[in-house]
């Protein structure tokens, strides 16, 4: 039976399934480092393939295609036959696409492999969440979830140095021969260590696509979807902006860039350990708002600094932290509260907010970009991003109420 309204502990849930945390932030976290780690050799891979620098960045921008249209296949997909052999298929895909990667002769044939890659390596994305949210609920789902993001994290800030020593020691196709091992051992683990529920707990195809279309109708699960990405990938604005921030704007040599961007996951990561700790002390709903709200006072005064023409160092990080920080409050706890309006659905659910983060960071990217002045145009976006999160998440919760 498919319920959207009321409370998800009115239903019957299908049996507890319990994975080792450590296993799922693995999984999760090999579709985005593929996409982090290939970063600094891009230049070496064009010049090695006599490609330009256009058709190099298509490798990039293919992968992050990929990532988005997958989860929307991955979530039905798994509530129907199960997640274990979903996730089995995914990293299949996954690891033949990074072995072809590896032998690709041209700059067309590494652009294809890229996308097989993202299609595979995105199965963990969504039925990483997905099995947490089968294993947990409520207050623990959510600090499982954020756990799971302080590992995840370090993905993203490691992965651009991973790839830049793989790159100038070994040469940029042993990055590949890298996440093809990655793939083979995510195999392994998954076959010794992950365990599933029954399969579609005796769902047929209809019922999956009609929990699925039922959360597209859901004003409590779109409200949760949206606004957990304007909260959160909406950071991806200052990221693309952040070149521009403090080499055209504020005079700085280009090797600090890194620097900078770094501290906005150590933000996340805190703001994620905290998460865990409070949790436990109020709802998931209100630590989602307030978290969120930190953001908004954050990008208040990232804006303000903007408009004020007052530009510095410290003026573009601190309320950048900040904003990372209760981003990282409220990550885990939107995707609680959407992964919980069905948990039926909880692999449909996951890809859906999946797919959404990445279109909503992406919008946010290309508005990012646009007029003469970066920090401007960042903040404008980061601002509206976070009004607009708070919007949905407070009809999200009248819709649950």
């Amino acid at each position: 039976m498919t319920i959207l309204s009321g409370r998800p502990e009115a239903m019957v849930p299908a049996a507890p399934v319990r994975t080792p945390l450590w296993l799922l932030a693995l999984i999760t976290l090999s579709g985005t480092l593929a996409m982090h780690i290939f970063v600094p050799a891009l230049p070496l891979a064009a010049k090695a393939l006599g490609a330009t620098t256009h058709a190099t960045q298509l490798t990039l921008s293919t992968y992050i295609a990929g990532l988005a249209v997958g989860q929307l296949v991955y979530g039905p997909v798994s509530d129907r036959y199960g997640r274990r052999p979903v996730l089995i298929a995914g990293m299949l895909v996954y690891t033949a696409a990074s072995l072809a990667a590896f032998f690709a002769p041209t700059i067309g044939v590494l652009i294809v492999a890229r996308l097989f890659q993202a299609l595979g390596g995105c199965s963990g994305l969504v039925l990483g969440r997905a099995l947490v949210r089968d294993g947990a609920s409520g207050a623990e789902a959510a600090r499982k979830l954020s756990l799971m993001n302080l590992m995840t994290m370090a993905g993203p800030g490691l992965s651009p140095l991973i790839g830049s020593a793989l790159a100038e020691t070994t040469g940029w196709r042993s990055i590949f021969v890298a996440l093809t091992l990655l793939g083979l051992a995510n195999l392994a683990l998954i076959h010794a260590l992950l365990h599933d529920r029954p399969a579609a707990d005796g769902k047929d195809v209809r019922q999956v696509m009609r929990n699925y279309l039922a959360l597209l109708r859901s004003r409590a699960f779109l409200g949760y979807t949206i606004g957990g990405g304007c909260a959160t990938t909406a950071l991806y604005a200052y990221i693309g902006a952040a070149p521009f921030i403090f080499v055209n704007q504020l005079h700085r040599p280009t090797y600090e860039v890194g620097v900078y961007l770094a501290i906005n996951v150590l933000g996340i990561w805190f703001g994620s350990l905290a998460a865990s700790r409070a949790v436990s002390r109020m709802p998931t709903a209100r630590l989602m708002i307030l978290g969120n709200l930190i953001s908004c006072i954050a990008a208040t005064l990232f804006l303000a600094a903007a408009l004020s023409g007052w530009l510095n160092v410290a003026l573009a990080v601190v309320p950048m932290l900040v904003f990372s920080f209760g981003a990282g409050l409220a990550s885990p706890a939107a995707l609680t509260e959407a992964l919980g309006v069905n948990p039926q659905a909880a692999g449909s659910a996951s890809g859906l907010y999946g797919a959404a983060q990445m279109a909503i960071g992406a919008a946010c990217t290309a508005l990012g970009g646009l007029g003469g002045n970066p920090m401007l145009a960042a903040g404008s976006v980061l601002f509206g991003a976070g009004i607009l999160a708070q919007l949905a998440f407070w009809l999200a919760n009248r819709a649950r109420a």
